[in-house]
């Protein structure tokens, strides 16, 4: 469903969830091979594949029930939906996503020997590109950057160049993505950041701008660290009042630097991170997902130090935003690589280790000690996408839209 409708479905599960108790909500066993032990319903494919591309980016070959789960997720006309229950009866009409197949592309292209797979969601996702050669969250609605940026890298990540998934008329992802730049017409402080569509109108978006700075670069979610530090510029307006804006015209790569030095911009602003403020709150508060996404999307674009200094006070505070959830640990672990750091040591933590105590266990790894019952405990009470971590995810999800933004991860299911 567009962003918009997926807010309001997340809003109306997290205010359904103070009328269950944790025990409840937490009855059912999650599937076999599933990453997390909550409640998959609005995430399972997206923080199924997150991990596995996590975890095969850090060298860890994931059990084949793992890969198996997410492939039997997928419908028969090629495109995955958020989470079917029962894979043996035919997908309902129009449960595909566009960001769940894009990122299941993503991952099951890094494990490899999955073509097939591949190869029908990859058709699917042509077929129902827009006009405007962007994507929309479900087929047939208006494109979004975020939708767009998720299925542009999966496109690189097969080996198709972005710009040759052109529609009839031939317009390529990039052309849709150019339209929710902002220009010299805006205000100075939003020049070069990407905006959302919201209620008929367009308004300047931190997760929008990250995820659109990545697909500038042709980049998926794994990205490579930087070999130099470039500097991330946006152009000037000097001949803006003649109707000469130069963000018309801006070339992939160059509209990416542009957003970019708006995130460095922000980045600064908030004391090396992005931030959100949330319904009711008095003032903002950190924006841990949407800051990863960034420190990717500048890492992608070669701004290495500013991507660096956000990793850091990331992985600091892993604790406090990542721990247990399985799609937020699968981010940081990205984030890592992108910045070559370890992600076996993030201020002290191992996340990779984290990630992998959350599913079955791996094809080339010891297995986990038995947890005792305390981490038993800990992991069913932090699971990624408990119904508890949803109603954080929620609220900070709406804020995202309307308010600033913060969510975490697939449109955006970080759980």
């Amino acid at each position: 469903m567009p962003l918009r409708r997926r807010a309001a479905t997340v809003l109306a599960a997290a205010t359904a969830l103070t009328a269950l108790t944790a025990p409840a909500a937490l009855a059912a066993a999650p599937p076999t091979g599933l990453y997390g032990s909550g409640d998959p319903t609005y995430d399972g494919v997206w923080r199924q594949s997150y991990a596995l591309l996590a975890l095969h980016t850090a060298g860890v070959v994931p059990a084949a029930s793992a890969t198996g789960w997410l492939t039997g997720q997928q419908c028969a006309d090629g495109g995955f939906p958020s989470y079917r229950a029962n894979t043996a009866t035919p997908c309902a009409p129009k449960a595909e996503d566009t960001n769940a197949t894009g990122i299941a592309v993503q991952a099951l292209t890094a494990l490899g020997g999955q073509d097939a797979a591949v190869g029908k969601a990859t058709a699917w996702l042509k077929k129902v590109q827009n006009a405007d050669g962007g994507w929309s969250y479900n087929p047939g609605g208006p494109s979004d950057p975020d939708s767009t940026a998720v299925v542009l890298g999966a496109f690189a990540a097969t080996g198709t160049a972005p710009q040759d998934v052109r529609t009839a008329g031939g317009k390529s992802p990039y052309d849709a993505l150019r339209g929710f730049q902002s220009g010299c017409a805006a205000k100075a402080a939003d020049r070069g950041a990407f905006t959302y569509p919201m209620n008929g109108k367009k308004a300047v978006n931190a997760k929008a701008t990250a995820d659109a700075v990545r697909a500038s670069q042709g980049a998926g979610f794994v990205v490579r660290p930087a070999g130099s530090d470039v500097t991330a510029d946006a152009p000037a307006c000097t001949g803006a009042a003649t109707g000469a804006d130069p963000y018309t015209v801006l070339a992939p790569k160059a509209s990416g630097l542009a957003g970019a030095a708006w995130l460095a911009a922000q980045l600064t602003a908030g004391g090396g991170h992005l931030t959100a403020l949330t319904p009711g709150a008095d003032k903002p508060t950190p924006d841990y997902g949407t800051t990863a996404d960034a420190v990717v999307a500048l890492a992608a674009g070669g701004q290495r130090s500013a991507a660096t200094s956000a990793y850091t006070w990331l992985a600091a505070n892993s604790a406090t935003w990542a721990h247990g959830n399985p799609a937020a640990l699968a981010q940081l672990i990205l984030a890592a690589e992108a910045t070559g750091a370890d992600p076996k040591s993030a201020g002290g933590a191992n996340l990779v280790q984290q990630l992998t105590n959350l599913g079955p266990a791996p094809e080339s790894a010891k297995p986990s000690p038995t947890p005792t019952a305390t981490q038993e405990q800990h992991k069913k009470s932090s699971s990624g996408s408990s119904l508890g971590t949803w109603l954080i995810v929620g609220v900070i999800f709406v804020a995202s839209i309307g308010f600033g933004i913060l969510l975490s991860s697939r449109k955006r299911r970080q759980g």
